[in-house]
């Protein structure tokens, strides 16, 4: 059976218009804490009034009918949020909006149901949650799980920017300085570590450590230190060869400039009167 309460509401809305708010109509407030003290003083008073065609008031039917059932309130706020659905990306994150946020990597391809906040994205799969992320703060932020990258992904994400620099000290100071501009050159290191890892398998793979190292000495002296330079450095042997000093500054020449020679015939000839 279904009850229309409609009328009961609008009622009791009639009520608390001529009881509280028709009272209060000429008042003036400064504060809105005054107008609510205002306010719950009346509904209190309300409250208190016994009903005309039955016993008890409506304070003694809350406590005894809505109170002993009410539940207590969430611990947390009410948090606004929007659903999304996205599919899965080649690199086994979902975009949402300017950031990037990863799911178990063998969900590649499938479209997931997202739940983003202004804190939280949550990213859900058949009903069942399967990642939660922290919002991004910057665009293109990534926010990467390391239990949802496959296991070759779970090797390299265990390089880092120290792990990094103390392998180039074993090398060379001049290695490590160029695996630090590498990475100080983006707007991320973690950007940088292909081209450092690069380095790495030169020094291992292809050429001595020490070629490498000068090399890397080489691409400092001629302001490049740059992975490619240092390819192109060893590939060429340039790494042996000593670099040239720098040129000096062009002479420059102009009839009001007359230089040493100038003076020095002068002086030879005995004159003593130079005008310059």
């Amino acid at each position: 059976m279904i009850v229309d309460d409609k009328a009961a509401v609008e009622g009791g809305v009639l009520i608390v218009e001529r009881q509280i708010l028709a009272r209060l109509r000429h008042v003036k407030f400064f504060s809105l804490y005054e107008l609510n003290q205002a306010i719950y003083e009346l509904l209190e008073e309300l409250n208190a009034q016994g009903f005309q065609r039955r016993e008890g008031t409506r304070k003694s039917v809350f406590e005894a009918v809505d109170k002993p059932v009410m539940r207590p309130l969430p611990t947390t706020a009410y948090e606004y949020a929007e659903w999304k659905r996205f599919k899965v990306q080649m690199n086994y994150h979902v975009r949402v909006e300017d950031g990037y946020y990863s799911v178990p990597y063998d969900l590649v391809g499938q479209t997931l149901d997202v739940r983003v906040t202004r804190t939280t994205v949550e990213i859900f799969s058949a009903g069942v949650r399967i990642a939660s992320h922290k919002r991004c703060e910057r665009k293109g932020q990534y926010q990467t799980s390391f239990a949802h990258m496959p296991s070759s992904h779970q090797a390299q994400a265990s390089w880092t920017p120290a792990r990094i620099l103390k392998w180039a000290r074993t090398i060379g100071p001049n290695t490590q300085v160029v695996c630090e501009t590498i990475m100080s050159g983006r707007h991320y290191p973690e950007q940088g570590f292909n081209q450092c890892r690069g380095i790495f398998n030169l020094a291992s793979k292809v050429y001595t450590p020490e070629r490498v190292e000068a090399a890397c000495g080489r691409a400092i002296a001629i302001h490049s230190p740059l992975y490619k330079s240092v390819v192109s450095i060893l590939k060429n042997g340039l790494d042996a060869v000593a670099l040239a000093p720098p040129p000096g500054p062009p002479p420059i020449e102009h009839q009001n400039i007359r230089g040493t020679e100038y003076y020095k015939e002068l002086l030879a000839g005995g004159q003593e009167n130079v005008t310059c």
